[in-house]
């Protein structure tokens, strides 16, 4: 290269460095122009709460001729899962994934554990919504969100308001307890209406599935349930019903926690009802009665986030809704 050439790449480099610091500038000014309510309520076309879905029917899709009904949950409902934190080759194998998943290899992905609690006739002391849900991630934590996962966790949402909880492996200075959201009640029975249907993910695992999703920003957003009803392991009296087999997702691609797409792959699905004392109960022993605000995505804390700190590509904290329907 001779030096003019050099000298312009220079120019660029330094160009580009200051073009993308000015729009991560602007990213935090803005951020610090909103309330700390607004910037923890975060678009989930309607599973989560209404945030950009108003009136409701903007959130809602209404199935096609020839497409299954939608599937519903129980009323409660407990399970372990499988989680997959796939970091190769989801590009040809994409979800949803059979236990293991077909295609990759153990060199392609990560395998951790955790259990879902659901009761959605839970009503908070609070009055404040209705339904009760806990995550819980052992060991290694939902790879969402930009740093090292490899701490145990739970998220717990009871009504409208979510926390999130650490435990004795937690990082140095992140808390027991902090807000997640004060808007972001579980799924309800019926929320798969708020994805479409999608053919050609409903042909893995040999078609046996009901596959749903979206992608607002590119995020991959999916959940897919077993096409034939089957009986319930805990309630023999009960009517056979269409079973989840997996959320599917992407999580943060930046390394760590290097998750492009990450799968929770259920393996106990059953109507039991949770305990309250080992779930939704830890957020009393835990959490403070007014729990300062979670700091997980970038944009959460923009006061406390340098500029450089902003992520320049979508996160779950700042995906917007689709322009279209199914995009």
């Amino acid at each position: 290269m001779s030096a003019f050439g050099g000298f312009v790449a220079t120019v660029g480099r330094r160009v580009l460095f200051v073009i993308m610091t000015a729009l991560a500038s602007s990213v935090i000014s803005a951020a610090r122009a909103q309330t700390p309510d607004s910037l923890h309520t975060y678009y989930s076309g309607g599973v989560h709460n209404d945030k950009d879905c108003l009136p409701p029917s903007k959130c809602v899709y209404p199935r096609k001729p020839g497409e299954p009904s939608n599937p519903l949950y129980p009323k409660w409902w407990s399970s372990a899962w499988t989680m997959y934190r796939v970091f190769k080759d989801y590009d040809k194998y994409p979800p949803p994934y059979a236990n293991p998943p077909q295609g990759l290899t153990p060199d392609d992905y990560q395998v951790s554990f955790g259990a879902t609690y659901y009761d959605s006739t839970y009503v908070p002391a609070d009055r404040d919504g209705t339904g009760a849900m806990m995550e819980h991630y052992d060991e290694y934590c939902l790879p969402i969100f930009p740093m090292a996962n490899n701490f145990t966790c739970s998220f717990i949402s009871l009504g409208n308001k979510a926390y999130f909880l650490t435990y004795a492996d937690r990082p140095k200075g992140m808390p027991a307890c902090c807000q997640f959201s004060l808007h972001n009640h579980p799924p309800r029975t019926d929320f798969i209406k708020h994805l479409p249907y999608n053919a050609g993910e409903s042909a893995h695992l040999g078609g046996t599935l009901q596959a749903y999703s979206m992608r607002p920003s590119g995020i991959l957003f999916g959940y897919a349930f077993y096409k034939q009803p089957t009986p319930d392991s805990a309630d023999a009296k009960a009517t056979p019903y269409r079973h989840p087999q997996s959320f599917y997702f992407a999580g943060d691609p930046d390394d760590p926690p290097n998750a492009p797409i990450v799968s929770q792959n259920y393996t106990s699905f059953r109507m039991a009802k949770p305990d309250p004392a080992t779930t939704w109960d830890q957020v009393a022993k835990m959490c403070p009665a007014k729990p300062g605000w979670c700091c997980l995505f970038a944009s959460d804390c923009p006061a406390a986030q340098p500029a450089a700190a902003v992520q320049a590509t979508p996160t779950w904290a700042t995906i917007k809704p689709p322009m279209e329907k199914g995009r």
